[in-house]
């Protein structure tokens, strides 16, 4: 969330900057908003102040023996008029609060400004695209050939867009899954945490996927039903049909799209000692999106699926460092694909590709010679304090007052995209996928999948 200091500041300079990541900031609605919040403010403290002298003048009057009748039906009147005015200032601060809600992060200056990602700028490669000469197939034949990969039963089981893996095959995916978490817990630092896979409403808000992308989410009731119409007509008549919304979220847990949201959310409403930073957490969860609006692309193999693993790197710094953090979060996710000898590229993100929250986003892309073109298998951002301020999640500064974080995150890797470019990448003509070196000691020593 945006800090609303900077909002009433500077709003010209925020909408054009917003503007470039292609959101219209809608001036003229918190230009209005906070009208109606100081009008309130203002008389409220005015009646305030009359209230105080008008309490004055009736001692007075006591004192002298007069009538004091008209004065207290003043201050009754006061004290009506200040009522109706307390009802209406959390209306308005609420309202303030969802404007806010949905409103992107400012993007970082050093961010390249464009459209698409086709604006986005190369940053660095590793290593050359695999080359093979002979016919090469993707991921699905040869999970498929090695009797590993079978999506009908899937399908079966599920629906479309699950995966269901057997045999060597599930073992390499829990293998790279283990040798991730090895890697960042033991050569970069991080604390393994293993965290709720579902989450309640708070926790989706603090991270920035509600209110923005709910219908990018999987939800589950707890035993509530949503309002009935009479209830519902009750909620919008205390508030307004935002409160209602809140309400109705309220009664639902969330499946995770990210280990971000429940490991960042570690820290939301807690003052952190400054001796504490920075803050270092990996985690291996299942992730679960719905992926609307998506149909069509990537219906084949595991690139885009409802469940997918993921090995999420997440830290919460000093905000003086977190620049400087995020160079070192994107260079451990770089291990990875070092480690396993794949080919892969580091992109920056333009303004109109980074995502809802991100001040700043680089991209790993592997590549996958089936499809001939490097694919994401990391986004690595800076989020500045805008989730910290969603979150209230604070540090102890050196002068001992809290001051807000800065949060950071990246896939360090998607399990099952590297899965993907680990078969590509290391076929044989015969099918027959070689398995990296430094994945031999968790697959048992096995050097090669093969058939049967």
């Amino acid at each position: 969330m945006l800090d609303i200091q900077t909002l009433r500041n500077d709003l010209s300079g925020v909408a054009t900057r917003l503007a470039a990541r292609g959101f219209v900031l809608d001036t003229a609605r918190f230009e209005q908003l906070e009208a109606e919040r100081k009008t309130i403010q203002t008389r409220t403290q005015d009646l305030q102040a009359q209230r105080n002298a008008t309490s004055k003048r009736i001692g007075q009057a006591k004192a002298k023996g007069e009538d004091t009748s008209a004065i207290m039906a003043e201050v009754a009147g006061i004290g009506d008029e200040l009522k109706q005015l307390e009802a209406q200032l959390p209306q308005v601060l609420q309202a303030l609060d969802a404007f806010l809600a949905v409103i992107p992060n400012v993007p970082h200056a050093s961010v390249p400004v464009g459209k698409s990602e086709a604006d986005n700028e190369e940053v660095r490669r590793f290593g050359e695209p695999t080359k093979f000469d002979f016919a090469v197939q993707d991921h699905v034949s040869l999970g498929e050939g090695l009797g590993g990969l079978d999506f009908e039963t899937a399908t079966k089981i599920s629906g479309a867009r699950f995966t269901l893996l057997k045999g060597s095959l599930a073992r390499l995916h829990r293998s790279l899954a283990q040798f991730m978490l090895d890697t960042h817990t033991e050569q970069h630092g991080y604390t393994e945490t293993y965290v709720p896979f579902m989450v309640n409403a708070d926790s989706m808000r603090g991270t920035g996927q509600l209110p923005k992308f709910e219908e990018d989410l999987f939800k589950i009731p707890f035993g509530l039903e949503e309002p009935s119409a009479a209830e519902q007509a009750r909620i919008v008549s205390q508030g307004t049909a935002g409160s209602l919304r809140e309400e109705i979220r309220e009664k639902y847990f969330y499946l995770i799209p990210t280990a971000e949201v429940p490991v960042t959310n570690m820290v939301r409403d807690e003052i952190v000692p400054l001796e504490k930073l920075p803050l270092k957490f990996v985690a291996h969860t299942p992730c679960f999106r719905s992926e609307a609006g998506s149909y069509g692309r990537d219906t084949r193999g595991m690139i885009r699926q409802h469940q997918f693993e993921k090995v999420e790197l997440v830290q919460m710094v000093h905000p003086d460092t977190s620049y400087h953090v995020l160079e070192e979060l994107l260079g451990h996710a770089e291990t990875i694909l070092k480690k396993l000898e794949l080919p892969y590229r580091v992109v920056k993100l333009c303004t109109g590709d980074i995502g809802f929250s991100s001040a700043t986003t680089y991209d790993i892309e592997v590549w996958l010679p089936a499809q001939n073109t490097y694919r994401e298998i990391s986004s690595c951002s800076n989020f500045e304090a805008f989730q910290a301020r969603r979150m209230q999640a604070r540090f102890r500064n050196a002068a001992g007052k809290p001051e807000l974080l800065h949060t950071l995150n990246g896939s360090g890797l998607a399990v099952g995209r590297t899965l993907v470019a680990v078969l590509e990448n290391n076929q044989q003509a015969d099918g027959s996928v070689r398995i990296p070196e430094v994945l031999r000691p968790y697959m048992g020593g096995l050097e090669i999948i093969r058939a049967g």
